[in-house]
């Protein structure tokens, strides 16, 4: 480009159109044209014009007249290459301030006849706006092509898949969706299944009297001759509690680490069934476990807020699926056993059928910080504090009980620790060498009474507020050893599961009135759940053809499905699920085939005994509703009252009001046994029957309540 072109293309716009509006009409120019001949530059002209001052080359007579209708040129563009082949499409004529078409020299050095059809518009323009254009090496085009086949193969699964393939695998979770615990999955063959996990969950605040909640095994009654093992995670109680209550009933082989074993052995201990614990069968990571005929199982190491926690490569003969468990991708971790991340990639290069991922911290955009985090936070709390420490957290985050127990060894303090769960995760791992603490430092609770305040660390649990755990008797001031002073300082370091902020916050109360400072800074706990990245992570390195997203709550699995969009999966792909619901899956397609029968059974955790539905169904009338209780003698021969009845209300009326609702319950009895149907004096059950019906509607017209009515008719 000249430097006149330069100039002009730089300009402002306003004074681009003044110089275009100064200029004379563009007039047809001549290369071919001798020097002197008839009509040159310096020759007088026939009109009235002014002989031309400018360099242009004179105009060829013998080039044909135009014949369009187009406008003469206004701008100061140069002349227009004569020798140029003439345009062919339908384009109209610029009408912006563009700098004029640098259009190709012969023989200058960015020509090439590499493209030889290119405009002069498009051979003049290379990565930016008029630069010249480089010459395109038509062996490293192929080689883009081939690349982006390579890209195609390695991220399409389509390609390492058979899908002349006909076998097919089912996928049924019995529990983990649409709550947060109670993990147990099936997956069958045509011939065989086995179970993930059985896990529990904890009861809502309307389930009166119920500790836990176990997954109902109705379905598993049903394939029981199917099942040919249990296959275990990691030790989590929502994934390990409910094996004790599913061995009352059938027993299989369970597969699994060391410790999530050994944890399954302390509760088959709790429940008198030590016999079951022949039924073990301890797994190596990396290795491959056929078992029964259809399944073929790897696990491979994860980390996770609990030790020794494994992600499952299931190969059956429809493929394999990638069962993730509950993970977070911790490069730093406590023990330094990082995730496998290897092995996943590894069987994401061989080719992935299913994928079941975590999606308990969907949410969450940031990367899940590592344990190893935790720490600097417990030092900075010891090295302030000069009273006792009373640290809690879950029972089964043993890493974050080793770094607390550390930082209070540094301190120079002795370990006392409190809760049940807590010093039996604690024993068993110490016992099996997952974590090294020396023994003369633990205390029990009366010494640690006896002890000065700034020499003891008191871990301990309840971080979640259960009435029954240690830190909350405390807080009430119920423990038998230990009582909440001011000078106490308490570290919760745990965050709130969904549905216990109330708990946590009624605990808290308790904690603050009794004057203990408490501290939950953020930098004492991270999550033991992948984040969004880790999750994009985790299907990168996959790269399934189907995505089940698991474990969480809906919003929780629908925000997983958002994810795996973007990761490539396609829609049509993904399924979300509910308990119940059986999956269909093979190399072709993912559909929902049927819903089996799900639920959750009662269990009272003093006893280990399960409760009956009915119980907990009239344990709820009578916390909302009321109670009513009739006692009447009536005749046999003459159907009336023998004596005056007895009415007792529970949670209805008033006691100041108990003698007219016993009146008024006698009115009631009385009109009742006037127009009694002729036999039912003969049948004190369908006559008590009909009473109740008689009594419900008369409160509910009365008072809009439905108590539960218990009435006892004794016929003399």
């Amino acid at each position: 480009m000249s430097d006149e072109q330069t100039e002009s293309a730089t300009q402002p716009q306003g004074e681009n159109r003044q110089r275009r509006n100064n200029r004379r009409p563009f007039r047809s120019r001549n290369n071919n044209r001798p020097e002197g001949a008839e009509g040159s530059v310096n020759e007088p002209r026939e009109d009235n014009r002014p002989p031309r001052t400018d360099n242009r080359p004179p105009r060829d007579e013998n080039r044909p007249p135009r014949t369009d209708n187009r406008p003469p040129r206004q701008d100061n563009r140069p002349p227009r290459d004569e020798n140029r082949p003439p345009r062919t499409d339908n384009r109209p004529p610029r009408q912006d301030n563009r700098p004029p078409r640098t259009d190709r020299v012969e023989g200058s050095e960015n020509a090439t006849d590499a493209e030889p059809n290119r405009s002069g518009r498009d051979r003049g323009r290379g990565g930016r706006r008029g630069s010249p254009s480089a010459p395109i090496d038509g062996n490293l085009r192929d080689f883009v092509m081939k690349n982006q086949d390579a890209h195609k193969s390695r991220l399409n699964p389509h390609f390492k898949l058979d899908l002349n393939n006909n076998d097919k695998v089912r996928i049924t979770p019995l529990g983990g969706l649409g709550e947060i615990g109670g993990n147990i999955t099936v997956i069958e063959t045509e011939n065989e299944a086995i179970i993930i996990d059985i896990g529990m969950s904890f009861p809502d605040e309307e389930m009166h009297g119920v500790d836990i909640l176990v997954p109902d095994f109705t379905y598993l009654r049903e394939i029981r001759k199917k099942i040919v093992a249990i296959i275990i995670t990691h030790a989590h109680e929502d994934h390990i509690g409910g094996v004790p209550y599913f061995f009352k009933e059938m027993q299989f082989p369970i597969y699994g680490t060391p410790l999530p074993l050994a944890m399954i052995g302390n509760k088959f201990d709790e429940h008198h069934m030590r016999d079951f614990r022949r039924y073990f069968n301890p797994i190596v990571k990396r290795q491959v476990y056929r078992i029964g005929n259809d399944f073929d199982i790897e696990w491979m190491h994860m980390t996770h807020s609990i030790i020794d926690s494994s992600s499952l490569a299931i190969t059956t003969k429809a493929g394999t699926i990638i069962h993730t468990g509950d993970f977070k991708i911790d490069h730093t971790p406590v023990d330094g056993y990082t995730a496998d991340l290897h092995r996943l990639a590894h069987y994401g290069e061989k080719g992935v059928l299913c994928l079941l991922s975590d999606s308990t911290n969907s949410y969450n955009k940031e990367w899940t910080p590592s344990e190893l985090t935790v720490a600097p936070g417990f030092d900075r709390i010891f090295s302030k504090s000069e009273g006792r420490i009373i640290m809690s957290t879950f029972s089964s985050n043993i890493h974050r009980v080793y770094q607390a127990i550390l930082a209070g060894i540094k301190y120079n303090r002795k370990v006392c620790v409190i809760g049940r769960s807590m010093e039996r995760n604690l024993e068993v791992c110490m016992q099996y060498d997952y974590i090294k603490i020396p023994k003369n430092i633990f205390i029990d609770a009366e010494e640690a009474n006896r002890m000065s305040d700034k020499d003891v660390l008191i871990v301990t649990t309840g971080s979640q507020g259960e009435p029954s755990s240690a830190l909350f008797r405390m807080a009430i001031g119920e423990h038998r050893h230990i009582k909440i002073k001011p000078t106490d300082l308490i570290v919760l370091s745990a965050r709130a599961i969904p549905g216990n902020e109330g708990s946590i916050s009624g605990m808290l109360n308790y904690l603050q009135r009794a004057g203990a400072r408490v501290a939950n800074d953020r930098d004492i706990h991270v999550s033991g759940h992948a984040s969004m990245e880790e999750q994009k992570l985790m299907l990168r390195l996959t790269n399934p053809k189907f995505f089940l997203p698991v474990h969480g709550e809906y919003n929780h699995i629908m925000k997983h499905k958002d994810t795996a969009i973007t990761c490539g999966v396609p829609e049509r792909n993904i399924l979300l699920m509910s308990d119940g619901d059986s999956i269909e899956v093979n190399t072709k397609m993912i559909r929902k085939a049927k819903t089996v029968k799900t639920g959750k059974t009662y269990i009272d955790n003093q006893n280990n005994h399960q409760i009956e539905d009915d119980i907990v169904i009239d344990r709820q009338k009578m916390a909302s509703e009321g109670m009513v209780m009739l006692v009447a003698q009536v005749s046999a021969a003459e159907s009336r009252l023998l004596s005056k009845p007895l009415v007792t209300s529970f949670g209805l009326v008033a006691d100041r009001h108990d003698k007219a609702f016993a009146q008024e319950m006698e009115d009631v009895l009385e009109h009742f046994l006037i127009n009694l149907k002729p036999g039912l004096i003969e049948n004190p059950k369908a006559l008590e029957n009909d009473l109740r019906q008689v009594v419900r509607k008369h409160i509910y017209r009365k008072m809009k309540k439905y108590p539960l009515i218990v009435p006892h008719v004794f016929v003399m």
